[in-house]
């Protein structure tokens, strides 16, 4: 094959790599060489994959090359690399879930959606880091230690799909899994300048989901474009009636997923757009207000109409409090009761707090879901997308366990600050996080763009259509991590408080 690369193939995007496999141009051992090459030259500075399988993802990319040699049929993902986040199984590896209890846990097989993912190409590299369980939105445990933010190694990556945004950011993969209970891929997606889907219930499904016929948790695409995020949810977005919220009629989804990896054109002009730095409810940082009007004033002479108006969010914190407890009670409460030195303060504490509400109180949430869901879709009879700030604060140090206040006003709990993602969890609609510019401290910010429940293939082309007009502009186009000073940095595991909470 030819080794004539008009980059270096770590970062080149998940479309433009399959494209130069399957001409020949760019060999998959190639690509898996060279991402295999900057995890080990970077990862030392921001502790990103946890786990790797640099064997088994060669051995794939011989086998990937060998089948492009002779002609054979290629799938969608063929001989891209992948990492996975590490609440997923990948068969030989670890699935610790950044739990002490599971620190030994080594996966007998794939999850249904690294099934898939095989199935179409695709090359396991390794685990991503999160936080214990996912709980909580600083990629942090006692078991692997913390992922810190590639533009920022003393600030935080956010979280929890923490290791994922921060391997792609790094160029170690052009793909790699999530997962978004209140904003778990799209928050670190936002802090390290890449893109996450949080697609509407049942796209993706959810077959191991504890609740699931509460389905606040999705799996999710995450990448460097939207592009390549549709390619990736082509294969994501499948049939599976373990997830009662997967439609299917006649074994097939009424979405069309090879649709995603294709996405029309959409005219800006023609949509009727709102937008709001705050949903009405969530604390957000002046800075944060600050760079959403300044990127707003320069992206409405795209639309067609641009209201300042929100949704009804009455009692969104309430709401996603008791259902957020209910789903840890139930998956998490025998390990707190049997194990307590094992689980940590965000686990314990959702335990704890879910034991406080009653029957009363989860009936009532349950029912002024339904209200807020209501409400929303009567929005959107009148709005094409909602624009927001995908996070409420600029990233802070990764020391810090969770913000406490924002510009002096307290958080009400360990996860307030993720108010701007779980309100559009809520009511279940589909939501994009695209890089927008850096903000006053020059960290990358993320517009969360929402649109209809199940509008999800809309969602992403007007996405990509706003993520070229970012890219041509000279405030808002992203900038890549500084990979030089990331080689030179020290260890992050000799850093104070890399395994503990202190």
């Amino acid at each position: 094959m030819s080794t004539s690369l008009p980059a270096d193939p770590a970062d080149l995007g998940a479309l433009a790599a399959r494209r130069l496999i399957a001409r020949k141009q760019l060999s998959p051992v190639e690509l898996a060489e060279a991402c295999i090459a900057r995890t080990e030259a970077v990862d030392h500075a921001v502790n990103a994959l946890i786990a790797r399988d640099f064997d088994g993802m060669l051995e794939g990319a011989r086998s990937a090359e060998a089948a492009v040699m002779r002609g054979a049929p290629l799938g969608a993902l063929h001989g891209l690399p992948l990492a996975v986040k590490d609440m997923v199984d990948v068969a030989g590896l670890p699935t610790t879930y950044g739990s002490e209890v599971f620190r030994d846990n080594i996966a007998t097989g794939d999850d249904a959606m690294v099934v898939a993912l095989r199935g179409a190409g695709a090359l396991p590299m390794g685990k991503t880091n999160t936080p214990e369980w996912s709980a909580g939105a600083n990629t942090r445990n006692t078991v692997n230690g913390v992922t810190a933010n590639p533009y920022d190694l003393s600030r935080t990556c956010a979280g929890s799909s923490g290791g994922s945004a921060v391997a792609l950011a790094c160029g170690y993969t052009p793909l790699a899994t999530g997962s978004d209970t209140g904003g778990s891929l799209r928050n670190p997606a936002a802090y390290c300048g890449v893109v996450g889907f949080r697609p509407s219930p049942g796209v993706v499904p959810g077959d191991t989901r504890g609740t699931a016929l509460i389905p606040l948790p999705t799996p999710g695409p995450m990448a460097r474009s939207v592009g390549d995020l549709g390619l990736m949810l082509s294969v994501m977005a499948r049939p599976d009636r373990r997830d009662p919220y997967t439609v299917m009629v006649d074994g097939r989804t009424p979405w069309d997923p090879a649709g995603f990896a294709t996405l029309p054109a959409r005219d800006l002009s023609s949509l009727r757009v709102a937008a709001t730095e705050d949903f009405g409810f969530a604390p957000v940082e002046g800075m944060i207000r600050s760079h959403f009007q300044m990127a707003l004033a320069e992206l409405e002479p795209q639309f067609g109409r641009l209201d300042h108006t929100t949704p009804d969010c009455t009692e969104a914190d309430r709401i996603f409090a008791i259902l957020r407890a209910v789903q840890f009670l139930g998956k998490h409460a025998q390990l707190v009761d049997t194990m307590p030195d094992k689980v940590g303060p965000n686990v314990t504490d959702n335990v704890a707090e879910g034991r406080r509400y009653s029957a009363e109180d989860v009936s009532w949430a349950l029912h002024r879901q339904a209200e807020y869901h209501r409400a929303w879709q009567g929005f959107f009879d009148h709005h094409d997308i909602l624009l927001s700030p995908a996070v409420t604060i600029s990233p802070r140090p990764w020391r810090e366990f969770y913000p406490t206040q924002i510009d002096g006003t307290p958080t009400q709990s360990y996860y307030h600050w993720l108010a701007l993602a779980y309100a559009t969890t809520i009511p279940g609609h589909p939501s994009i996080t695209i890089p927008c510019g850096h903000d006053a401290n020059g960290m990358p910010f993320g517009l969360q763009i929402t649109g209809r429940r199940h509008g999800d293939a809309e969602v992403l082309a007007i996405a990509a259509e706003l993520e070229a007009v970012i890219a041509g502009s000279s405030t808002l186009a992203p900038r890549r991590p500084d990979l030089a000073l990331l080689r030179a940095a020290p260890a992050l595991r000799d850093a104070p408080g890399f395994y503990t909470f202190d």
